[in-house]
Parts: C-alpha cells; sequence; structure tokens
C-alpha cells in the first residue's frame, strides 16, 4: 500500500509540474521540510534549507513572468522540457524500495508523461487564448493554472489517490482534445454547391 501512495504521490506532484514547474517542487520541499513525507536516496538535497529558498524564489518568479503578455508564451517553450524533468526528478524523489532502475523507469514513463501531457494541454488552452483574444485573455489561463498547481500540490501530499485520479482524467481529456482537433484539422471543409443562374 506504501509503494502506490508514493507512486501516486509522485504521479500527482508531476502533473502539478505541468501547470507550474517550480510550485510543486516548493510544496515538496515544504512538506519534507514538516516531515510530512519521506524522500528517497540521493534526494536529501530537496529537504535542505537552501533548496526551499531557491524554489520559493524561482516560484515567484515564474508567477510573476506567467502574467506577462507575450511572455508567457514564449517562456511555454522552456516550460514544456523543465516540466518533465521536474515531473521525473519530484516521482524519483519518492518513489522508495525500488532498484534505482525501476525507480527512474517509472518516474519517466509516469512522472514524465504525466507532467508533458498536462503542460501540452495547458501550451494549446493559451494558444487558443492567444489567437482568440490577442493574449488578453491569457491573464486568466494564468491564474487558473497557478491554481490548478496549488490545488494538484496539495491533493498530492495531503490525498495523493484522489489527485492519481485526477491526473488520470486530466491525461484522457487532454488525448481526447488533441484526437478531435486532429480529426477536425483533418476534414476537408465542405464545399456548398454554387447557384447556377438562372436563363
Amino acid at each position: 500500500m506504501e509503494f502506490a501512495l508514493s507512486i501516486c504521490l509522485g504521479i500527482g506532484l508531476a502533473a502539478a509540474c505541468g501547470f507550474r514547474v517550480f510550485v510543486p517542487m516548493l510544496g515538496l520541499s515544504l512538506a519534507a521540510q514538516a516531515d510530512q513525507l519521506q524522500l528517497g536516496a540521493g534526494f536529501e538535497w530537496l529537504d535542505s534549507p537552501v533548496a526551499l529558498a531557491c524554489f520559493a524564489v524561482a516560484t515567484v518568479l515564474e508567477i510573476g513572468a506567467f502574467y506577462i503578455p507575450w511572455l508567457d508564451n514564449l517562456l511555454d517553450t522552456i516550460a514544456t522540457p523543465a516540466a518533465v524533468v521536474a515531473g521525473t526528478i519530484l516521482t524519483a524523489s519518492v518513489v522508495t524500495d525500488m532498484s534505482p532502475l525501476m525507480r527512474w523507469t517509472v518516474a519517466i514513463i509516469a512522472g514524465g508523461g504525466a507532467a508533458g501531457m498536462v503542460q501540452t494541454g495547458t501550451v494549446l488552452l493559451r494558444g487558443t487564448s492567444t489567437a482568440t483574444t490577442g493574449g488578453t485573455g491569457n491573464f486568466i489561463i494564468s491564474t487558473f493554472e497557478l491554481i490548478s498547481a496549488l490545488v494538484a500540490t496539495i491533493l498530492a501530499i495531503m490525498l495523493p489517490i484522489l489527485a492519481a485520479v485526477l491526473v488520470v482524467a486530466i491525461v484522457g481529456f487532454v488525448f481526447y482534445w488533441l484526437a478531435t482537433r486532429q480529426q477536425a484539422n483533418a476534414t476537408p471543409e465542405k464545399c456548398s454547391p454554387t447557384k447556377q443562374p438562372l436563363a
């Protein structure tokens, strides 16, 4: 049971990285400092005051940067690989009682995959907002992402199983959305028949 909870915790934190990279890292560091969770071997540095301070500063900078018009779209190109890496590290840090090979395999596939899929969904959502509102609606998107990152992080730490279920639902929705968009783009537009002038 402890093994399953650690995987759910890792997946939940990884998904939160898809919304904001540093919010779940800060949450993990805070929880570790408060002895609310156990970190795997080799990840003790996440429990240090230096790491906590760095994550706090990075979180504030990241949150502020996503509220700057057009810079948020530029940051998405950096945030996507960063989210995958952060999700992989966070998952590996909380999955214990497993060989290093298995731990990193699970971390890359489950953690990195969850973070990447959630980040893909946010990029598409922001792109749609930019195209339809000229970027003025991105403030709402940024706020939604921040709240989602906070909620996902708290749920992952307090209720990891519920967090994992929500991650599966989000990833499934992103897959459905991508498939729907691809099908819509692949469907040729039907040309309406032109009316012939009456003689």
